[in-house]
């Protein structure tokens, strides 16, 4: 695998003829935004896969989004068949997030959901009108407690955005670092939330793939270690 123009921010942890898989680091932009149309993992990748051949019309697809300051697996299809089966299958796919937030939760586990809609300044929100807003699942387990935060493991069942964040916040427990839905924190400007584990049906061959990207120093620094058995899902 040609490693001469891979993209700054994204380490490529996997990649066939259908799909490329990263692990994405805190900070680096995924894909366009209003704000940034060029400096994005999306365009170096299509940059990687043309090896730097400016008449190339070689691409990548984007299949899903990370914020900018949320780190972990990520991934991208190289054609546009496979990108539409991995949209079309996305109900399929299981994704697991670590997030470390303010405080304890009552509840060490459970399920929270609402209808989410994002305003003129595009920040998402939970609204109780549930034909204008999109309904959102999040499951998650208290890990470990300290006497400041709790480390989530976090399933998302639904893909919204900010949805992990917007939840989170909503139980009075924002994300360690969200100035956007949480509070602002001085002492701890990095957002705590990763994508620690991707699990997807391949395009192609059908089997079930999964991707891990280890959790960042950030989160031990935040909560201290914890049992590796905590870390990575098991396929059944």
């Amino acid at each position: 695998m040609s490693r001469r123009h891979q993209p700054k921010g994204f380490e490529i942890l996997y990649e066939d003829k259908d799909v490329i898989v990263g692990s994405k680091a805190a900070g680096s932009l995924a894909v366009a935004a209003l704000w940034n149309k060029e400096d994005t993992i999306h365009a170096a990748l299509n940059m990687y896969v043309r090896k730097g051949n400016a008449r190339s019309k070689k691409c990548v697809f984007v299949v899903h989004r990370l914020d900018q300051a949320t780190s972990g697996v990520m991934l991208f299809a190289k054609t546009g068949q496979a990108q539409t089966f991995l949209k079309d299958n996305w109900t399929t796919t299981k994704k697991i997030y670590y997030a470390i937030v303010h405080g304890r939760l009552a509840q060490k586990s459970g399920t929270i959901s609402s209808h989410l809609i994002e305003d003129e300044d595009y920040v998402m929100r939970s609204t109780t009108d549930s034909a204008k807003g999109k309904l959102a699942h999040t499951a998650y387990t208290v890990i470990k407690e300290t006497e400041s935060f709790s480390l989530l493991k976090v399933d998302l069942l639904t893909g919204r955005k900010n949805q992990i964040r917007v939840h989170l916040a909503d139980q009075g427990h924002p994300v360690v670092g969200d100035d956007k839905y949480g509070k602002i924190d001085s002492a701890h400007k990095r957002l705590a939330l990763h994508s620690q584990a991707l699990s997807f049906i391949h395009p192609f061959s059908g089997k079930r793939l999964t991707f891990t990207a280890p959790v960042p120093e950030y989160f031990t620094k935040l909560i201290g270690p914890w049992a590796s058995s905590t870390i990575g899902h098991n396929e059944d």
